[in-house]
């Protein structure tokens, strides 16, 4: 399917039911966050999980398998259910950011992506109630937050420019921080807003250039994949491609792109 034959129809109304799906995962984490009701468990790999999470991704599973029984769905918790070989694919990840969560800080997000088995992610919404923000985008449909429509900025020199990163000792076994280091010293101003904010950044047009942990998953970066690409932004791994699958994500207002994938493709 190419880029032409997208049925407008149909991500429409995909679309609204992804906003739909984030009211409900808002309406079993917010409170939560607000009264601190939840408890904190341990991964196998060591991450952060609380009830929030686990019923946020049950909820909207729950009323996907009912409304859409012939679709896929990849959640963080509970991983892949439905019919593998779909040609759509929901994306979830119920909390991102649950160590924010977990601390009291109000940066975390439900992010709800639909993927098509060959275009991948082509529509988004990140719901941070804490916030009070919702961002959402989709193939040929535009960016919001908050109903308001977003585009990513027009900035052409790094020299000019705001960036977010977001160290991990990945990047150190690649050997790269030095040039994460760099690229931020070359840049105008840099912050580490980290997780799905610094990519809703990038698409809002109040920064340029964010670079994520190395180790992310499809879930992190399905949804803002879709939201920094309608916004009019580039979103690719760190080798400059279009995946949400390597284990990296880089998101720009697509005039910086080369530049700052240049700096992180070697090793």
């Amino acid at each position: 399917m190419e880029h032409h034959d997208v049925d407008l129809t149909v991500l429409h109304r995909e679309l609204e039911l992804a906003l739909e799906l984030a009211d409900l995962a808002d309406r079993e984490t917010l409170g939560r966050y607000e009264r601190r009701a939840f408890t904190v468990d341990r991964k196998a790999d060591r991450s952060e999980v609380t009830e929030a999470d686990r019923t946020a991704e049950a909820v909207v599973r729950a009323a996907l398998l009912r409304l859409r029984p012939d679709h896929a769905i990849f959640g963080e918790e509970e991983g892949l259910v439905g019919p593998a070989d779909a040609h759509w694919r929901w994306i979830i990840d119920p909390v991102d950011g649950t160590s924010n969560f977990v601390r009291g800080i109000p940066v975390w997000a439900t992010l709800i992506a639909l993927s098509h088995v060959e275009l991948g992610p082509v529509l988004g919404v990140v719901s941070a109630p804490a916030l009070a923000r919702r961002w959402w985008g989709g193939r040929d449909l535009g960016a919001f937050v908050n109903g308001n429509e977003i585009r990513v900025s027009t900035i052409d020199s790094i020299a000019e420019s705001q960036v977010c990163v977001t160290f991990n000792d990945g990047w150190d076994h690649l050997g790269l921080t030095p040039a994460l280091v760099r690229l931020q010293q070359d840049a105008w101003r840099a912050r580490g807003f980290g997780d799905f904010w610094q990519h809703m950044l990038v698409a809002e047009g109040a920064a340029e250039i964010a670079v994520d942990a190395i180790g992310v998953q499809s879930y992190d970066l399905a949804a803002v994949m879709a939201v920094v690409e309608a916004a009019g932004g580039t979103f690719t791994d760190r080798a400059g491609v279009r995946s949400v699958d390597t284990g990296s994500g880089v998101s720009s207002n697509g005039r910086l792109h080369d530049q700052v994938i240049s700096r992180l493709a070697a090793v």
